[in-house]
């Protein structure tokens, strides 16, 4: 799926067909990587009318490309289609913090739960693991190795069947250790029909610990089935989340994830190799952004933040022009930070707060460099909000500690107020202006009336 989809947005991004025609071969090739990761067909249509919809209402602003507002709105559909904005808690709020982990035989339970322990351990909690998978051989082997690997202590009663009993006496004795977290892997299931009984034990060992999460561990490899037992999972326990396993080598990883999604469950990792420490935190946005080609979006995103931010400087400046407000070096520095974002500055230093509004401006002040702008940020940086907010009460006392504080000369200070002190003038200029032409409307509208 990964490489279909990137192929596709790079052949979208660089074709030469037009607009209208690369649209419909990007959704087309979408849809095929799509249903052939396993997603549901209906949910790609679904999504593919969804994106065909807003290409219909919405129009790309005008500073951005119209292919890379498409990418954008591809990206904000699929990141839905996964999960949309919500990201897992994945650091308790409290220790000790007890997982149990549950699953199916062949998911990489034990895996699993090897890499939560070695995540956990990095983000400086004391952890343990217990073993009480006592049907399948070797499992409590398995663990073992992996925690010699990582350096984490194993309980676990070799011989034992009584799984419920071996969890609880695993979990006092790393609580009478005072571990932070302990993590149980509990015995599978063999095969996708046997949920009840897999519901079952996960009910009993709960019953016994009260843990603080259960966590259901899935093979991305079943596709579109993670549908059913994620519900049945979401529905049986209050506290779940899922871990989503062999997302590196499957065809079908988008079909469990989207399945899972489908269901409302909280999908908290993603399983992304076979190494320990290949375990990350899933965040629907991240991972479509990986699917689409990080380099594309993650510039596409940016342009697009720098728009909000610049279109809220707009509205203020409407307010500074309507008498609503009164233009500040605040309002100066934020859309400055905000046009930084949008390129080079030679190109868009005409949009910092009323020279927008002057006409024609001399060349020599749109020639301000990127060196001078960062030395006004700098500037800027070192004053109070008393400073920001009444540039009138910066004297030559205050411009050399502004000066001193940012690493620049009290004459660098002053050209920055002389340059405000320049557009505040023009702005009183064009609200006479603007008040002309009103006046000179209205004459007109009277001798109409007349």
């Amino acid at each position: 799926m990964l490489d279909n989809i990137k192929d596709a947005v790079r052949k979208f991004l660089g074709g030469s067909s037009s607009y209208d025609q690369a649209v419909e071969e990007f959704i087309k090739d979408l849809q095929k990587a799509l249903i052939s990761s396993d997603v549901q067909v209906k949910l790609v249509l679904s999504l593919t009318n969804r994106i065909r919809e807003r290409l219909k209402k919405e129009k790309p602003p005008s500073s951005l490309e119209k292919r890379e507002w498409f990418i954008k709105v591809v990206y904000d559909e699929l990141s839905s289609l996964f999960g949309g904005d919500r990201k897992p808690e994945v650091i308790p709020e409290k220790v000790p913090y007890i997982i149990m982990l549950v699953g199916v035989q062949g998911s990489g339970k034990t895996t699993t739960a090897g890499k939560l322990a070695y995540f956990y351990k990095k983000k400086g909690f004391k952890v343990a693991l217990v073993g009480a998978d006592v049907y399948r051989p070797a499992a409590l082997d398995q663990l073992m190795q992996i925690g010699e690997q990582i350096k984490v202590p194993v309980y676990g009663e070799p011989g034992n069947f009584d799984a419920v009993g071996i969890a609880k006496r695993g979990v006092e004795k790393f609580l009478k250790e005072k571990y932070d977290i302990v993590i149980v892997d509990t015995a599978g299931r063999h095969g996708y029909g046997e949920e009840s009984k897999l519901l079952e034990e996960m009910k009993n060992i709960y019953e016994e610990l009260k843990p603080d999460e259960v966590i259901l561990v899935l093979d991305a490899s079943i596709g579109q089935k993670a549908y059913d037992l994620a519900s049945k999972f979401n529905q049986a326990s209050k506290v779940g989340s899922i871990i989503v396993t062999k997302m590196d080598g499957t065809a079908k990883g988008g079909g469990a994830l989207s399945a899972v999604a489908a269901t409302g469950a909280r999908i908290k990792f993603i399983g992304t190799g076979e190494k320990i420490e290949e375990l990350e935190v899933f965040e629907p946005r991240r991972f479509v952004a990986r699917i689409l080609g990080m380099g594309d979006i993650e510039a596409i995103i940016e342009k697009m933040k720098a728009l909000e931010d610049y279109d809220a400087m707009q509205k203020r400046m409407e307010e500074v022009m309507s008498g609503k407000g009164k233009l500040t070096l605040r309002d100066m520095y934020k859309q400055m930070i905000a046009l930084r974002k949008m390129g080079p500055l030679s190109k868009v230093l005409q949009l910092i707060p009323g020279v927008n509004l002057m006409g024609q401006v001399p060349e020599e002040q749109l020639k301000v460099g990127e060196e001078k702008m960062k030395k006004w940020l700098a500037i800027m940086n070192s004053m109070t909000y008393q400073e920001l907010d009444n540039p009138d009460i910066i004297d030559k006392s205050r411009m050399r500690r502004i000066a001193l504080g940012s690493g620049t000369e009290p004459s660098d200070v002053k050209e920055l107020l002389d340059h405000f002190n320049n557009v505040q003038r023009m702005l009183k200029l064009i609200k006479r202006r603007r008040k002309d032409v009103e006046k000179l409307l209205g004459q007109f509208g009277n001798i109409e009336q007349g």
